[in-house]
């Protein structure tokens, strides 16, 4: 009987102390991150969690999700989100993780070197169709008889619906459908003198929602007609320029003409309106100057033949 005392205390103590080193090098050291929500806004999603506090040493955390799928079929599986796992963080932007308006689950924990803490759940499921939606903000110019609008870059998701509309009592309301990448928007000719208001609000069709409109703008169409004075001004200048743009072209036809098909003209002084006008009243003595003065060189030749 005493034999067996002295051989079960060494094993007792062994299974002890091995217990004893689990709880102490095991999961559990730290304590678990409290306070840990979620909060959405234009769909942007952030976790976000109180510090565990450990005196000169820098605690990391881990977060993972599982979403629709791996909590209901593979409730084993925990994904590590691809923004912050791990961080040094008190919060993580899990945006890029939540691709589906589906319920989503997650934890974070808390490490330090080979310690970690219990993992801290959220109390509810985050589904991004309970994000925020804020009105957009909007800045409105007028360019020539044109409005600008200038809105938020809320991101690919986002589209606006831009309603504008002459301010006087009865005026139709337009609505103008724009994507984020067609900013800035030109709406269409507006009536120089009047004024103008516009107003906008954002639209997620992934979730099917929108949020309401921004704080209404109103502008005043600088532009006019142009002063008379100044319209006739520019239509002699431009019948002046038009003129000018016809002489150089004629101008630049007869230059052509002249250089390519030039027409040579004989001049008064040796023409014969009749062959035998001026010859008979010359003397002979006087035959070489009425040829050089009045015949060309072909009838020279006659004249001197006819003559001896």
């Amino acid at each position: 009987m005493v034999l067996q005392r002295v051989w079960t205390s060494p094993v007792m103590w062994l299974f002890y102390s091995l217990i004893s080193g689990f709880l102490t090098d095991g999961v559990f050291v730290l304590p678990a991150p409290q306070n840990f929500s979620v909060q959405s806004t234009n769909m942007k999603h952030l976790l976000m969690w109180s510090p565990v506090s450990q005196p000169g040493e820098t605690v990391f955390y881990s977060v993972e999700y599982q979403g629709e799928y791996e909590s209901l079929y593979m409730s084993h599986i925990w994904i590590p989100s691809s923004q912050c796992s791990p961080t040094k963080g008190l919060e993580c932007d899990v945006t890029d993780d939540v691709t589906a308006t589906v319920p989503y689950n997650f934890r974070v924990r808390a490490m330090l070197a080979s310690q970690t803490s219990a993992w801290s759940t959220l109390e509810h499921p985050f589904n991004r169709n309970s994000t925020v939606l804020t009105p957009p903000r909007m800045e409105v110019t007028e360019h020539g008889l044109h409005l600008v609008i200038e809105l938020e870059d809320l991101g690919p998701q986002f589209e606006f619906l831009v309603a504008y509309w002459r301010s006087e009592p009865g005026a139709t309301e337009h609505v103008k459908v724009v994507r984020s990448g067609d900013i800035p928007v030109y709406l269409e000719t507006m009536e120089p003198g009047a004024m103008y208001c516009v107003k906008a609000q954002a639209l997620v069709k992934a979730i099917g929602r929108r949020s309401a409109f921004s704080k209404t703008e109103c502008v005043e169409m600088q532009g006019g007609p142009l002063p008379l004075a100044l319209a006739l001004f520019a239509f002699v200048g431009f019948m002046l320029i038009l003129m000018v743009v016809l002489l150089s072209i004629w101008k630049m036809g007869q230059l052509l003409r002249y250089s390519c098909c030039p027409t040579v003209y004989l001049p008064s002084a040796v023409k014969i309106t009749s062959p035998s006008q001026k010859l008979i009243s010359c003397r002979k003595e006087e035959v070489d100057t009425c040829a050089v003065t009045v015949l060309s060189s072909e009838h020279l030749l006659g004249v001197w033949i006819s003559q001896t």
